[in-house]
């Protein structure tokens, strides 16, 4: 396989279009038209995983965190970034990474976290904004379920756990062609009143381009009416965070407990205990305080992120427990997710899993 062609199955698990606007994500080093020798997957890609995979003979490694996350002016390996940079081109491997692409999936970074503890009725935390657009379009009733199906399996008329949505309503048309037109219906210079079905559907808006050929290509009028519009919605299926129910309820020590033992932290810092059981819990992998208002206002019991600095804790407000359980302790499983998913999809070539522990936190 070329590496390219990784790259199309690692987009299938991770749109790079659902990553953050501050996120480097994608292919950061090396040639995507190279052939691929194997695939090494981990967490951070440091000097010691590109070691790992030239020693496994992978030339392309596969990180959750971007080792190049802002910009280099110089590349001399005068530190860490540096010098796993050199290293893979020196060596001609490739590093891709999923970063925020992941953490906006909803079958991603923070379901991942919520399997991890056994959390039902989970749902995103911090649903993505302006994501959403609205295409309306016009043809003739023969034309419409062409069109509608062409749109549909472009991606266009998913809405949550439904699929094929759209709303279709019937009216007049009226035009009238100059003398290069074509119409497919009346003559030239005619004046036409036809019957005609306006469509409306909704998607994702990365998508535009392949849904306006789509529409293009199955529309049988030669100019093609139609309108996109930005959509205040919030997309209920992507974005930052997890909410989910423990299926028994716990004392907050316990809970804390059993978090530090299925995520094998280190230690957890957490707010002032307020003597409740816990049951609703809302989880961010990774750095996490932005969200605390999110999940004080979706009522949880217990809030578990990472990085949250000392004022994050007054933040609780006595309101909810806020746990910081490490930073990669909260996106540990991440690595073995993409493990498994790149190994159901390519059957026949070489998915590593790193061995290595790129976690730079030390616990005494």
């Amino acid at each position: 396989m070329k590496i390219k062609e990784i790259l199309t199955i690692l987009e299938e698990m991770a749109p790079l279009a659902y990553a953050e606007d501050f996120d480097n994500v994608g292919l950061l080093v090396g040639n995507q038209n190279d052939e691929a020798t194997g695939v090494l997957v981990c967490h951070d890609a440091l000097e010691s995983v590109i070691d790992e995979a030239i020693a496994k003979k992978c030339n392309l490694v596969v990180c959750f965190h971007p080792i190049l996350f802002s910009g280099l002016k110089k590349i001399t390996g005068k530190n860490y970034v540096e010098r796993a940079v050199l290293k893979a081109i020196k060596n001609d491997i490739a590093i891709y990474a999923v970063h925020t692409a992941l953490d906006n999936h909803k079958n991603g970074v923070n379901k991942i976290f919520c399997n991890a503890l056994g959390l039902k009725n989970t749902k995103v935390l911090v649903p993505k904004q302006n994501f959403i657009q609205k295409l309306v379009t016009y043809t003739i009733p023969e034309n419409v379920e062409k069109v509608r199906n062409a749109l549909f399996d472009a991606g266009a008329g998913k809405i949550g756990n439904y699929e094929d949505c759209s709303f279709n309503s019937q009216g007049i048309g009226t035009y009238m062609g100059n003398e290069n037109s074509n119409p497919e219906i009346g003559e030239r210079f005619e004046f036409v009143e036809a019957q005609e079905i306006k469509i409306e559907v909704t998607f994702e808006k990365h998508l535009q381009s392949k849904i306006l050929k789509a529409l293009f290509s199955n529309h049988v009028y030669e100019e093609v009416a139609y309108e996109i519009y930005d959509l205040q919605n919030s997309h209920q299926n992507i974005g930052l965070g997890m909410i989910g129910e423990l299926e028994n309820p716990m004392s907050e020590i316990d809970f804390l407990e059993f978090v530090k033992d299925k995520m094998q932290c280190g230690g957890i810092r957490h707010s002032q205990l307020l003597g409740k059981q816990v049951k609703k819990i809302a989880v961010l992998g990774g750095s996490g305080s932005f969200a605390i208002k999110n999940a004080i206002q979706a009522n949880v019991d217990v809030f578990l992120t990472s990085d949250l600095k000392y004022h994050n804790f007054y933040e609780a407000e006595n309101q909810i427990v806020l746990a910081d359980i490490g930073h990669f302790e909260s996106e540990r499983y991440t690595k073995n997710y993409i493990v498994d998913f790149l190994k159901e999809k390519i059957t026949n070539f070489a998915i590593v899993l790193s061995e290595e522990n790129t976690n730079p936190v030390k616990y005494l």
